[in-house]
């Protein structure tokens, strides 16, 4: 974790100022202006997957919420039979990327969600837009109160649930705050132990959910299209204190002194039996005057740190009930979560007793958008996924799961992996929901007049193809279902307290987690597993090859799984997924889809229908079947999909490897030119592959022909680049 911090946190050597680091790549512009999915166009899945209608049959006595199932998962109330995959669009909209639209603008924005799959949306940072410009505190500006309810009403009659904070600014509903999006103050903090911070939060909660919407005339906390709650965002009580970091700072606010002392002196008899305990105390603290000191360094193992995070998990733990009872006391029945970040330890135990687990997980974070800003370009299928396998293991099995967001970060060159390594895995391990961060999912068109989409950007995908495309494919591998559950469940044992150690940063072992590739993990409390494999405690005496040994001789993993752990090869019990650590390849193989994110000296690669025989440069290609029912082996109508890299016209890094930024450049937006090499195990009289634009448009055959479907498909087309196709095939 401390590597994690440190990859956050810091910052990298700057090198020489270069344009291009590679410049035998050729850039190819975007030509397209609209982004709006044309109805019954290939990329239209509204029919193929139908959002259900929410609170159209008032007094049918039909309960459409979504809850949880005994067996954790989530579900609608008046269709238990199913669990539900809830495909999210992330709606963060501050002025800087538009603001939430008019009533026209809503009415369009949500249809065109429900087009592109997605079934729930998450809003955030709803109290920064509230108070914009705003002098006094809760002094909501009405016209952005109106159109965030328009908006809350479109989606709902768009068949999209809801899933918002309780909070998400730093500033709270303060008045007289000039910048709400960027960490300031101790609010997040102060909520946990301030009785006026508390009251805050709460007077929010209260004034954006209890306050009738006119346009659906009922409140939100009574609406059934409000599926979760999430009380704060990111409100870890380390999290947030490794925010407000600074240089000569100390680690740990001054207001947790005094509760800790208390803490301390219900825990210890005496000075004399904590410093037993602690192996000796600093000059001048003494338990029975309230003197023991914070940490200093919350880098440094300490048995100091160890008791740190017992106090944390306790305060988290009540701070999360006493926030929870004040959403029931104003009526609300629905799910709730909090603490979604931070896949410690400690972190974890303060979420075994919420309603809903949720997380945010990030591959090669992005330090922000000025000059300067970095990351580390590095694949997340060179890692194992390691962002994904993070996120699993803070999972509780026997509780709903949900990624409130997750991303593989602009301007990384990788990213073309992300629309597979997150919607398999995310299908195999049975998650509840997934949700792509971003400004919001999608754009209508490319040249709105606003700060954030006069390029791509971090933390935004609307703009960038290679996301999109990930998106695209997300709505077909996860929502859709394409993708199978594990029926493996590899519980990773918990005591309690006792688990804790001297390390505040310390998390599930990055080499256990692999086992998230084969099939579930997650938290489960020891004396529940039984005779159950599990990752046992403590955690240095498990070992990742005897426990796959294990699987394998119980046959829970089949006899023919071609996981090969010295090779970095991993293979889900499934057999639907395969990665290569090594090669940096990532194989799908199902009846509805399959996809290979590969590095393009891997090739060739074989699976079942698809075969890729050679390409220019790394990318991803997938093949999806559009009948009803899904089938690559007997359909007829298929969605190809192919990313390789985006970047903005006159991009300038400032150095070769193009980890650091000097200038993100502006639209049009480029696309990679590239082309792989196909084969499919099917013949057909006649066939044809047609450009898809990003419209959903579909522009003449680039490429026809009868017998064996073997073609080369390119991206440097005559109406411009593209990342979809449509190929069709007559017997």
């Amino acid at each position: 974790m401390k590597r994690l911090i440190s990859a956050m946190m810091a910052g990298l050597a700057l090198g020489a100022v270069s344009p291009c680091a590679i410049a035998a790549e050729t850039w190819l512009p975007v030509r397209e202006i609209s982004l709006e999915i044309r109805p019954g166009s290939p990329l239209d899945f509204s029919g193929m997957l139908p959002n259900r209608p929410i609170g159209v049959r008032a007094g049918s006595g039909a309960d459409q919420r979504v809850i949880a199932r005994q067996d954790g998962r989530l579900t609608f109330a008046d269709s238990p039979g199913e669990p539900a995959r809830l495909f999210c669009a992330s709606l963060a909209w501050s002025p800087a990327s538009g603001g939430f639209p008019d009533r026209a603008g809503a009415d369009r924005y949500a249809r065109q969600l429900a087009l592109h799959g997605y079934n729930i949306a998450r809003l955030t940072f709803l109290d920064a837009s509230l108070m914009i410009g705003r002098a006094r505190d809760f002094d909501f500006d009405p016209e952005t109160l109106d159109r965030i309810h328009y908006l809350l009403a479109a989606l709902k009659r768009n068949g999209i649930y809801w899933m918002i904070d309780g909070m998400t600014s730093w500033h709270g509903a303060y008045g007289g705050r000039d910048e709400r999006w960027d960490p300031g103050g101790n609010l997040k903090l102060a909520l946990h132990l301030d009785e006026a911070a508390f009251a805050h939060w709460k007077q929010i909660a209260e004034k954006i959910l209890t306050r009738v919407n006119p346009y659906t005339g009922i409140a939100p906390i009574h609406d059934e299209a409000l599926a979760l709650v999430i009380l704060v965002n990111e409100n870890s009580l380390e999290f947030e204190s490794v925010v407000h970091d600074r240089p000569g700072k100390a680690p740990y606010d001054a207001m947790f002194a005094a509760p800790f002392n208390a803490w301390l002196a219900r825990r210890y008899p005496s000075s004399q039996a904590l410093a037993k305990a602690w192996g000796g105390l600093g000059w001048g603290e003494k338990l029975e005057n309230g003197t023991i000191r914070l940490p200093t360094d919350r880098y440094v193992p300490s048995p100091r740190l160890r008791d740190l995070q017992a106090f944390f998990t306790e305060v988290e733990t009540a701070s999360a009930a006493k926030m929870s009872e004040a959403l029931r006391g104003f009526g609300y029945k629905g799910l709730i979560s909090t603490y979604n970040n931070w896949p410690t330890v400690q972190a974890a135990l303060s979420r075994r007793g919420l309603d809903v687990v949720t997380m945010n997980t990030y591959h090669d974070w992005a330090s922000g958008y000025a000059p300067g800003s970095k990351l580390l370009q590095q694949s997340s299928l060179g890692d194992a996924a390691n962002s994904m396998r993070m996120a699993a293991a803070a999972r509780w099995l026997g509780k709903p799961f949900v990624i409130s967001e997750y991303d593989h970060l602009f301007w990384n060159r990788y990213r073309y992996e992300g629309g597979l390594v997150f919607p398999a895995y995310a299908a195999l391990q049975g998650w509840d929901a997934l949700c792509r961060h971003a400004h919001g999912p999608i754009a209508l068109s490319y040249g709105e007049p606003y700060p954030h989409k006069r390029a791509m950007l971090p933390y935004a995908i609307a703009l960038d193809p290679v996301a999109r495309a990930g998106e695209t494919l997300t709505a077909l591998l996860y929502r859709r279902g394409d993708v199978s559950t594990s029926r493996l469940t590899i519980p990773f044992a918990v005591r309690g307290e006792a688990d804790l150690g001297p390390n505040m940063q310390a998390r599930e072992p990055e080499k256990l987690t692999e086992l998230a590739l084969l099939g579930r993990i997650g938290l489960q409390a020891a004396d529940r597993i039984g005779d159950q494999i599990a990752v046992t405690q403590p955690r240095d005496a498990n070992r990742l090859d005897a426990i796959v040994e294990k699987l394998r001789a119980s046959r829970m993993l089949p006899a023919e799984n071609e996981t090969k752990l010295a090779a970095g090869l991993f293979q889900s019990d499934t057999g639907e997924i395969l990665l290569n650590r090594r090669d940096r390849q990532l194989r799908l193989t199902t009846p509805a889809s399959e996809a290979v994110a590969f590095a393009a000296a891997t090739l060739p690669a074989s699976l079942k229908t698809l075969s890729v025989d050679g390409a220019q440069g790394d990318g991803l290609i997938a093949i999806s079947s559009l009948d009803k029912p899904a089938s690559l082996a007997k359909g007829s109508r298929f969605l190809l999909i192919f990313a390789t890299d985006a970047r903005n016209t006159g991009m300038i890094f400032r150095d070769r490897e193009e980890k650091v930024i000097e200038d993100f450049g502006r639209l049009p937006v480029l696309i990679r030119k590239g082309h792989v090499d196909i084969r499919l195990a099917r013949t057909a009289r006649q066939w044809q592959l047609s450009p898809i634009g990003l419209d959903g448009s579909v522009k003449p055959p680039a490429v026809s022909g009868s017998g064996p479907v073997a073609f080369r498909l390119s991206n440097d087309l005559p109406s411009g680049p593209t990342t979809y196709f449509l190929l069709e095939l007559k017997e």
